[in-house]
């Protein structure tokens, strides 16, 4: 059986918005554990820039604080948030020495005080320079490590003003550091070098760029951001590195387990199924960078021998967060079948290994990070197999269709009898 999901795919767990590059690759992975709480933090611009009025008619730092607020009050229970501002207290008639120092952190990152955290927000007042990047190193420290990835999102009106450390840079040296950080960037103009900046920082981390013109835009979009990190963390998929052939596989529990797939690669897996057994298994690749459009991911069940048993296919024409598709096979041979099963071939233990295969089409534009692979996520269950389902039927409902087709009959008679009456009188007339 095959299932063919989109980017909705109901199969699918939440799927993954980063995960760091790939360390030991272990013989066979086991259950994943639960993970601990998402932290995001938010970073406000608070340079004097942000005093122009051409959002709504409204200033751009009135615009993002009315939408930090209500981020706060819809925050989810579990999600740890903190707060920093950037050029909030050096005005920029002072020094650059001193104004490109100018970070602070409003709200320390945890369980939040939501009156605490809003009035902090009401006290910032646009006044002094852009140091984004120092304002991301900063924000990264307050994130600090773990097994979970931690979410920075960026909201400013410039670029960064004070060159060192250039923020593309920083983007660049926390995501080779592998420190589970992706930065989401929201610009509040259509500067085109602020948008090249702050695609340069969303792209080095997977992160996303969105340009926002509207209040309501903004919080909308906040609030999808913050959401994503609370759906996608709460339980911690297991780290697992997928070969390049069935052979050198590692081998599968059920569970949920995270991987890195470069462009155009064929990842490989193994999982033991027996017969009577059905395999149930998905995949979401989190779509973390610009795409070419027209691209897929493919999944395959194939034997040890190389030969495919059955697949699934998910396919976009442009920019979408998830693609994902996902399978479904169970071996019906009879445990004493003189003939071999597709999964004939065993560890050792005596169960059969099924190969799982993760294709992709991804190309993507100049300039646009290949490296490191694209977020996947792969979801595994081996269940005992589903009996095969009978053909339709109505049940209760053969009584309405007798009914209506008794209607049908008697209504088609009296029209009849009724046309032919109409001309028997038209005639004699």
């Amino acid at each position: 059986m095959i299932i063919r999901r989109g980017p909705a795919a109901g199969l699918l767990l939440a799927v993954l918005a980063g995960v760091t590059a790939l360390g030991a690759v272990p013989a066979t992975a086991g259950e994943p554990t639960d993970g601990e709480a998402p932290k995001v933090e938010l970073v406000l611009d608070s340079s004097g820039s942000m005093r122009a009025n051409d959002i709504d008619g409204r200033s751009r730092m009135s615009v993002a604080q009315q939408s930090f607020d209500e981020v706060v009050d819809a925050l989810p229970p579990e999600t740890q948030l903190g707060i920093r501002a950037l050029g909030s207290r050096v005005p920029n008639s002072a020094s650059q020495a001193l104004g490109c120092r100018d970070t602070q952190q409003i709200s320390p990152v945890g369980p939040v005080d939501k009156p605490q955290a809003k009035a902090a927000i009401a006290t910032l007042r646009p006044t002094g320079w852009t140091p984004i990047g120092l304002a991301l190193r900063a924000a990264s420290h307050d994130l600090g490590t773990g097994e979970t990835t931690r979410r920075i999102v960026l909201i400013t009106d410039g670029e960064d003003t004070c060159g060192a450390p250039d923020p593309c840079d920083v983007a660049r040296q926390l995501a080779a550091a592998g420190t589970h950080l992706v930065v989401d960037t929201l610009g509040l103009t259509l500067d085109a070098r602020v948008r090249q900046q702050l695609t340069c920082i969303a792209d080095a981390t997977g992160g996303t760029y969105t340009a926002v013109q509207h209040q309501t835009q903004l919080t909308s979009r906040l609030n999808q951001l913050v959401r994503r990190a609370h759906d996608t963390y709460r339980r911690t998929p297991r780290q697992v590195g997928g070969a390049d052939r069935c052979s050198a596989a590692p081998v599968l529990k059920p569970g949920v387990y995270t991987d890195r797939e470069r462009f155009a690669e064929h990842r490989w897996y193994r999982v033991a199924v027996s017969p009577g057994q059905e395999l149930r298994a998905s995949v979401s690749i989190a779509l973390d960078r610009r795409l070419n459009p027209d691209y897929g991911v493919l999944l395959r069940a194939v034997s040890t021998s190389g030969q495919e048993i059955v697949r699934g296919t998910g396919a976009d024409g442009g920019r979408t967060d998830v693609l994902s598709t996902g399978l479904r096979w169970s071996d019906q041979q009879p445990a004493a079948s003189p003939e071999p099963s597709a999964s004939s071939s065993t560890d050792g233990s005596g169960d059969g290994l099924i190969c799982l295969v993760v294709s992709n089409s991804f190309s993507a534009p100049a300039g646009v990070q290949t490296n490191p692979g694209m977020p996947v996520e792969l979801t595994v269950d081996v269940v005992s197999a589903s009996p095969t389902p009978g053909g339709p039927s109505l049940g209760r409902g053969w009584l309405l269709l007798l009914v209506l087709t008794g209607t049908g009959l008697v209504g088609g008679l009296v029209t009849g009898w009724l046309a032919r009456w109409r001309v028997a009188v038209w005639k004699e007339n």
